[in-house]
């Protein structure tokens, strides 16, 4: 039954922030480099933002353009490289990691999960030797690549400036709290649809309320009635979120 459902969401038109696009049709690829936007005013701050399953990083790109603009950011858009995926008949697709279930999360790909891990820090390590405080770095992704982003800013060794997880869950739960040392009170914002069917609502909620246990500033949104998408009125808030804790 879940296979039959993640091949009907491909058949779907791609919209921004889908978790599943025609991408995973593509020839095997190597990931690729990142896209970047590079900011129209002084450089104040970067967000590094990882798609969802079976996108790339042009799924965000417009957004990024049009409802996340801000002309101070830097944004960096890195696309997965693509893997067999047993919840999808084992084709390939760009994914950040291994997915076997959508219905619970107990078997997770540990050694997948904290590679890209590691490669968020990479990114973060890079933009700092550029120059970027690593308190005006921000990480963010949605579904997939919001489990690495909320993974990855919570163990970073750096102090970030914020964490945006969307349509997403805390992977590795048990690595916390004690994986979380620098950034025991950076802002988190998570945002979730009520009516998500690929990441069960309560997977997000949970999360939400097991990082509170130890990063008491983290804010969790509900969005009524919201599948596993973006909306507009989550546009606002993330862009708040990003203006209230970006340098002034």
């Amino acid at each position: 039954m879940l296979k039959t459902s993640l091949s009907s969401l491909v058949k779907q038109s791609v919209k921004i922030g889908s978790c599943i696009s025609r991408t995973f049709l593509s020839p095997d690829m190597s990931q690729p480099e990142p896209i970047v936007i590079e900011p129209s005013a002084d450089h104040k701050a970067t967000l590094i933002f990882l798609h969802g399953l079976g996108d790339t990083g042009h799924g965000w790109s417009d957004a990024m353009y049009g409802e996340l603009s801000m002309d101070t950011f830097k944004y960096i858009l890195p696309t997965a490289p693509s893997i067999p995926v047993p919840l999808n008949m084992g084709m390939k697709m760009p994914a950040w990691y291994d997915i076997f279930t959508l219905s619970e999360f107990d078997k997770e790909d540990e050694a997948g999960i904290k590679r890209s891990v590691k490669y968020v820090h990479d990114l973060i390590d890079s933009e700092v030797s550029k120059g970027t405080p690593s308190e005006s770095i921000f990480v963010g992704g949605f579904s997939q690549g919001g489990a690495i982003a909320l993974y990855s800013g919570l163990a970073c060794q750096k102090k970030l400036g914020g964490v945006i997880a969307l349509s997403c869950y805390l992977p590795l739960r048990n690595a916390f709290p004690s994986s979380c040392t620098l950034n025991k009170d950076t802002p988190i914002l998570m945002c979730h649809g009520s009516s998500d069917p690929v990441v069960q609502f309560r997977f997000g909620q949970m999360s939400s309320i097991l990082i509170n246990g130890f990063n008491p500033t983290i804010k969790f949104k509900t969005y009524p009635g919201l599948t596993h998408g973006a909306c507009a009125e989550e546009f606002r808030d993330i862009k708040q979120f990003m203006t209230e804790h970006s340098p002034k």
